[in-house]
């Protein structure tokens, strides 16, 4: 089942992208690959509950089950082991992914104070961007009152362009906010 937004991306964002960068063929255009939710949480060194409590509010915003993430390395300075579980992560890809990235455009952004646009500075080099939420609770599935502690989450938007040029233009007509 096709989602509106990808009906959209098919139907008109193809078009302006192939006239935009004179794309020969329409598999040339770029698309949406995933999107992956990350939150790192550097408590969970001293309290294991607060990363049950941050895999189930990622679990409500994305609609999958998050994967603990673990330490690669020991640091010693901060007490942490090799292997200790640190954070969560979930990969959103297909119709969860453009659910997500609807919600994430449409519902969530614009309910962050004072919002006047996002960075249009946040890609890697390679097509792919990343954004930095400082507390859930734009999210409309987290229920103000259970929550325990505000904590942050990383967005990547990983896309099949080739370049961040290609890529900015694709979110940008895609109805991601930057700023001018």
């Amino acid at each position: 089942m096709m989602t509106s937004l990808e009906d959209n991306y098919n139907k008109e964002i193809v078009p302006l992208l192939m006239k935009e960068f004179q794309y020969k063929n329409v598999m040339q255009a770029p698309k949406l690959k995933k999107i992956i939710l990350n939150m790192g949480m550097g408590e969970a060194i001293q309290n294991i509950k607060v990363l049950d409590a941050a895999t189930k509010e990622l679990e409500s915003i994305s609609g999958q089950k998050p994967v603990i993430t673990k330490a690669k390395r020991s640091i010693a300075a901060f007490k942490l082991r090799s292997g200790m579980p640190i954070g969560c992560r979930v990969t959103l890809r297909r119709d969860h992914m453009y659910d997500f990235y609807n919600k994430l455009v449409n519902v969530a952004l614009p309910r962050v104070r004072d919002f006047r646009g996002i960075s249009g500075k946040a890609f890697d080099g390679r097509g792919n961007y990343t954004l930095g939420i400082k507390e859930q609770i734009i999210f409309p599935e987290i229920d103000y009152d259970k929550i325990d502690k505000i904590k942050g989450l990383n967005i990547t938007i990983v896309t099949s362009a080739k370049s961040d040029n290609e890529a900015k233009f694709l979110l940008k007509i895609m109805g991601m906010p930057f700023r001018n």
